[in-house]
């Protein structure tokens, strides 16, 4: 990737841009590579590179100095080349930096932003439900999951076997989205019916760290539940290396997150519903008040 350098450009960098939460690792798999890169406070982007081809996308590139930086301190042999911006939705941390993205990128006019809703920061690709695109060898398939906003979009990047998803706002380690602009149906549709459906060992990779904070609500739900405190022991070791605690599982998620155990008995009893939509409601609702110690 031929990267020109623009003095102003460069000279404008984000108040986050010397801070991390986050070490940046890459998760390197038979058919594509992926770079995840803190952003902002909590706020992961990603890097998705076909293996093949070179050709990459960039998920919720909010700091995009970040992504050019990392794309020059691994790419010696200008392989790799930027083909897609995928917005998981319009909230200003993931799709924020978008046309500065373009901006720092010679011949950007060829690259699609992508997206599911109108309000996302130079979308000039707007998809449905079912929408595919190709990344070299690399499908990726646009999941329509509203719920946190009316147009969020979650990608599942395949090749072969491999199977990974970008979840952006809908489904955290641990946890789920509030629901800022849909309802407790929605949620569980996305969360039980569209991503419940992949196979257990679809990667998940998510737009924040919160992790921690989502297994101390998911103990208070299940505190009986051994997969929660196995965990959380992970999650407590990834921060104080500093280290992200994703990717997870959708196989993963079905053991202790309890928006994706709405049909549990257990978490049902903690709620004192039976009905899974009643559940999620009911969890969110909890969450949304509760007080980490």
């Amino acid at each position: 990737m031929n990267l020109i350098k623009q003095p102003v450009l460069w000279a404008a960098r984000s108040i986050f841009r010397n801070r991390f939460h986050s070490e940046t690792i890459s998760e390197q798999h038979a058919t594509m590579d992926v770079h995840v890169v803190s952003a902002l406070v909590d706020n992961y982007m990603y890097l998705i590179v076909d293996r093949q081809s070179g050709d990459a996308a960039v998920v919720d590139p909010v700091e995009p100095e970040k992504v050019i930086d990392l794309i020059q301190s691994i790419d010696n042999s200008n392989r790799i080349n930027i083909r897609t911006i995928l917005a998981t939705h319009h909230h200003w941390d993931h799709s924020g930096g978008n046309h500065k993205m373009l901006q720092l990128i010679p011949g950007s006019s060829e690259i699609s932003v992508v997206g599911g809703d109108d309000r996302i920061d130079a979308i000039n690709h707007r998809v449905k439900n079912g929408d595919k695109l190709s990344l070299g060898r690399l499908c990726i398939e646009c999941l329509h999951t509203p719920c946190h906003t009316s147009g969020h979009v979650c990608y599942k990047v395949s090749c072969d076997n491999e199977i990974s998803i970008f979840t952006g706002d809908t489904l955290f380690v641990g946890g789920c989205g509030k629901f800022f602009e849909g309802t407790a149906q929605q949620m569980y549709d996305a969360l039980i019916k569209t991503l419940g459906s992949l196979p257990d060992h679809s990667k998940i990779y998510c737009g924040h760290e919160y992790t921690l904070s989502n297994l101390k609500f998911a103990k208070h739900v299940e505190p009986n539940n051994g997969d929660i405190d196995e965990k959380i022991r992970f999650a407590e070791e990834c921060r104080h290396q500093k280290r992200p605690t994703i990717p997870s599982t959708i196989g993963d998620e079905r053991r202790y997150n309890p928006f994706m155990r709405v049909e549990s008995t257990s978490v049902q009893q903690h709620v004192k519903k039976d009905d899974p939509i009643e559940v999620m409601a009911a969890l969110r609702e909890e969450k949304n008040n509760f007080k980490t110690k």
